[in-house]
C-alpha cells in the first residue's frame, strides 16, 4: 500500500524579489546558453536605444572587455537617482532591483519603447556575478554597485567579480564618485554574467553583436552605435554604424539580388482604443478605455530572384516570428496584387488561377516597423506581437498606398508596376508548372517513362542514393557515353550547347526553353521556392562537359540552373562537375613489357611527367594525345578516367557562403555588364598568352 505524503501550507514556497529570476532564468531570458546571454545583453542595449529612439540619446558605446565582462554607455538622460516616494529607494535601485518597475508603463517617459514589462535591467542584475552602474546628471556622476541583485560595495579599486563584497544595510548606497560637466549626462552599466548560472560554454557572439547594431543603426536614424571588442589575441577590434537613410538604406543592404522595382515606402498613422488597467489615485488598477497611436513605416522592393527576406520590428524591437504587424502586412500584400493583376489579366496572361502568397513574397525584401506604446508582447522575449489592432491599421494602410503604386499612371511608376507584376504571374505560373510536375515526374523506370524527354538515356536502378545522371555535353559524347557507362545505375542526359543563362532570363523564359525545361523535368524535385528534394530522381547529378573554355562555359550555365532553381541539390553536395583529362600519354617500355598509358589533368602536370619521364630514361609516343572534347575519347578511356566510380575523379560543389555565392553568379552570368567587363580586364593580366586554348 502506498504512503500518504504530507500536503499542506508549509510546503508552499514563496520566492521574494529577484529569487524568482535566478530560479527559473528560463522564464525571463529563454535559455541559459549563449543564447540567453546574448538576450540579457540586448536587455541593457535596449534601454539605451530607448533613450535614443525618444530624441535624448545619439550615440551608444558597447565594450566586450577581457575579463568576460560587457559594458554598455549612451548619452541620454541618466535613470533617476532621486529617491522614489512609495519605496523610499533610489531611482537607480528601484530599477535594478524591483521586478516590474521602470518608465515604461505609461507614465510619459516614453511615448514608444523596446522595453514595457519592467523587468529587463532587473533581470539582468539578478543573472549577474557583479554589476556597476554608473550616471550623470545634474553635475554630478552617481555609481551603485550590485552582487547577484544585491545592492552593496566591492572591496579594491580595480573592478573584479570576486572581490569582497559588503551587502547594504540601510537605505539605497548610491554614490557621488566624481563631477560632470554641465548639461553631460548618461548611463553607463558594466556587468559579469554569474557563471553559476550561465552553461560553460556560453559566450558573447561578436558577429551577432554586431549585426545587431547595425540594425539598429538603421532602424534609428542619425544614432552613431560603437562596438568594441577587446578580447581578440590581435587587440581591440572596433567598429562603428550610424545610417541616415533609415529602413529604406536598410531594405537596400538586405537586398540580394538586381532590382526590379525601386524601394517603395509606406508611411501613415491611426489611432486605436485598447482596454488596458490604470493605475488611480487611490493606487488601484481600473480598466480604462485608452487612445494610442500607432506609427506604420515599411520599405520594400523586389528583387529578380526568388528569396524574400522580411524584417518585422516593434519600437526597433526584431519580431523574428512575425505578429500581428507581419500578418496585416502580407494579407495586404495578397490582397493588393489580387486586385492588380485581375484588373490587367489580359495584358499578364494570368488566367484564372489565383495568387498565393509565396507568389507575392518571392524576391520580395522588406522592412516592416510599427511604434506603438505598450505593445502586447507574447513573452518577455518579444519574438510575437500580440496587439490585435496593429494587424487592421498596417493592412489598411499597406492595402491603400501600395494599390495606388500598382495603378499609378505616372511612367516610372508604371513601369516599375509592370515589372513586378510581370515578375509575380512568372512566379504564379512556376508555382502550377512546379506542382503539376511534382505529382507526375515520381521515379519511374524506363519502361514506365512516357513523358521524359526522348533523349533521356535512363537507367535500371530505382535506387535514389545509387543512381546517377550525367548531364553530357553534345550527341557526339553521349555516343561514347553510352558505352562507357554503367547501365545499371548511371543515367545520361545530353544537351545541345550553351543553354538559357538563367541569371538574366525571367521564369517564364525558364520554362519555356526546351534545355532547361527538360532538365527541371527529368530531376523531377520541381523548381525555385517549391522545389522538393525528396521527389528528385537521382542521387547524383554529373556536370561532364569537355575539358576547354566552352565546356567551362555550359558547366557555368548548367551550375547558374541549379543555384538559383535548385538550390538544395548544391546544398546537400549532390552536384558534381567531371573531370576528364586533358591528355593522354602512352609510356614504351622496352621488351615485351606492355606499354603504360598515364592520363594528367593540366598543362603543368603533363610539364611534370615528362620530366619524371625524360630523367628515368623512358620514351613516350608522340605526338601526345590532347582530347579537345569528350568526344575523342573512346569508350574504355572515358569510363576509366570519368564514369568509373572506382578510377574517376569528381569535383563536388558547394555552397559555403551563400551571398557570396549569389554575387559571383550575380557578376559572371548576370545582366549589369560593366562590373563583368572590369573583372576580365582585371583577370586577363594573370593569364599567360600560352595558356589560352585557341
Amino acid at each position: 500500500m502506498a504512503q500518504r505524503s504530507e500536503y499542506d501550507a508549509r510546503h508552499l514556497s514563496v520566492l521574494e524579489g529577484l529569487e524568482a529570476v535566478r530560479k527559473r532564468p528560463g522564464m525571463y531570458i529563454g535559455s541559459t546558453d549563449s543564447r540567453g546571454l546574448m538576450h540579457c545583453l540586448w536587455e541593457i542595449i535596449d534601454n539605451s536605444v530607448d533613450e535614443a529612439l525618444a530624441g535624448y540619446a545619439s550615440t551608444i558605446s558597447i565594450v566586450l572587455h577581457r575579463d568576460d565582462s560587457v559594458e554598455v554607455s549612451d548619452d541620454g538622460r541618466g535613470i533617476p537617482v532621486d529617491v522614489e516616494p512609495r519605496t523610499g529607494l533610489s531611482g537607480l535601485e528601484v530599477v535594478f532591483t524591483k521586478l516590474h518597475a521602470g518608465g515604461k508603463f505609461g507614465g510619459g517617459s516614453y511615448n514608444a519603447s523596446g522595453g514595457l514589462h519592467g523587468v529587463g535591467a532587473s533581470v539582468v542584475n539578478a543573472l549577474s556575478a557583479r554589476l556597476d552602474a554608473k550616471v550623470t546628471r545634474a553635475g554630478k556622476v552617481h555609481a551603485m554597485s550590485f552582487r547577484r541583485g544585491e545592492p552593496g560595495t566591492f572591496a579594491g579599486q580595480r573592478p573584479d567579480p570576486e572581490a569582497e563584497f559588503t551587502a547594504a544595510q540601510d537605505g539605497s548606497p548610491v554614490e557621488v564618485v566624481g563631477k560632470a560637466k554641465r548639461g553631460v549626462t548618461g548611463t553607463s552599466i558594466r556587468y559579469w554574467a554569474d557563471r553559476h548560472i550561465f552553461t560553460a560554454d556560453a559566450r558573447f557572439d561578436d558577429a551577432e553583436l554586431t549585426a545587431r547594431a547595425r540594425q539598429t543603426a538603421f532602424l534609428v536614424p542619425g544614432l552613431r552605435i560603437t562596438v568594441r571588442d577587446e578580447r581578440g589575441p590581435e587587440g581591440p577590434v572596433e567598429e562603428v554604424f550610424q545610417f541616415d537613410g533609415g529602413i529604406g538604406e536598410f531594405t537596400d543592404f538586405l537586398s540580394p539580388d538586381p532590382s526590379v522595382t525601386d524601394i517603395w515606402r509606406i508611411q501613415g498613422q491611426e489611432t486605436f482604443t485598447e482596454r488596458v488597467p490604470v493605475l488611480g489615485d487611490d493606487g488601484h488598477s481600473h480598466m480604462q478605455d485608452v487612445e494610442r497611436d500607432c506609427e506604420v513605416d515599411v520599405a520594400l522592393r523586389w528583387g529578380t530572384g526568388y528569396e524574400t527576406t522580411v524584417r518585422s520590428f516593434v519600437n526597433i524591437i526584431a519580431t523574428p516570428k512575425g505578429g500581428t504587424h507581419l500578418a496585416g502586412f502580407e494579407q495586404a500584400l495578397l490582397k493588393s496584387f489580387r486586385k492588380a493583376v485581375e484588373a490587367n489579366a489580359r495584358r499578364l496572361k494570368a488566367g484564372n488561377d489565383k495568387l498565393e502568397k509565396d507568389d507575392v513574397l518571392a524576391g520580395l525584401t522588406a522592412v516592416v516597423t510599427v511604434r506603438v506604446a505598450e505593445p502586447q508582447f507574447e513573452g518577455q522575449t518579444k519574438e510575437i506581437l500580440g496587439t490585435p489592432a496593429a494587424r487592421q491599421i498596417v493592412s489598411r494602410l499597406v492595402e491603400k498606398q501600395l494599390t495606388g503604386r500598382l495603378s499609378s499612371t505616372r511612367r516610372a511608376e508604371k513601369q516599375q508596376a509592370t515589372s513586378v507584376m510581370e515578375k509575380v504571374v512568372s512566379e504564379m505560373k512556376s508555382r502550377i508548372s512546379a506542382r503539376m510536375h511534382k505529382e507526375t515526374q515520381r521515379r519511374k523506370n524506363a519502361l514506365e517513362s512516357s513523358t521524359m524527354p526522348a533523349k533521356l538515356v535512363e537507367c535500371r536502378s530505382k535506387d535514389v542514393d545509387s543512381s546517377e545522371l550525367f548531364i553530357v555535353e553534345g550527341d557526339s559524347a553521349l555516343g561514347t557515353a553510352k558505352l562507357a557507362r554503367s547501365s545499371d545505375y548511371q543515367a545520361l542526359l545530353p544537351i545541345r550547347g550553351k543553354i538559357l543563362n538563367v541569371q538574366k532570363a525571367s521564369v517564364s523564359d525558364m520554362l519555356s526553353n526546351a534545355e532547361c525545361a527538360a532538365l527541371l523535368q527529368v530531376i523531377g524535385a520541381g523548381s525555385g521556392r517549391s522545389f522538393d528534394i525528396d521527389a528528385a530522381r537521382y542521387g547524383k547529378v554529373v556536370l561532364m562537359t569537355d575539358a576547354d573554355v566552352d565546356g567551362a562555359h555550359i558547366r557555368t550555365l548548367l551550375l547558374t540552373l541549379f543555384f538559383r532553381y535548385m538550390r538544395p541539390m548544391i546544398e546537400q553536395g549532390r552536384v558534381f562537375a567531371a573531370v576528364p583529362p586533358l591528355h593522354r600519354v602512352e609510356i614504351i617500355h622496352p621488351g615485351r613489357r606492355a606499354n603504360e598509358v598515364r592520363y594528367t589533368y593540366s598543362e603543368a602536370e603533363l610539364y611534370q611527367l615528362l620530366s619524371t619521364l625524360e630523367h628515368e630514361g623512358l620514351r613516350y609516343k608522340e605526338p601526345i594525345q590532347r582530347y579537345k572534347g569528350l568526344g575523342e575519347m573512346d569508350a574504355d578511356q572515358l569510363s576509366e578516367t570519368t564514369m568509373d566510380p572506382a578510377r574517376r575523379s569528381l569535383r563536388r560543389i558547394r555552397v559555403q557562403d551563400a551571398e557570396e555565392a549569389e554575387r559571383i553568379f550575380d557578376l559572371l552570368m548576370g545582366s549589369v555588364v560593366a562590373p563583368r567587363k572590369d573583372f576580365i580586364i582585371q583577370g586577363s593580366e594573370a593569364v599567360a598568352k600560352e595558356r589560352i586554348d585557341a
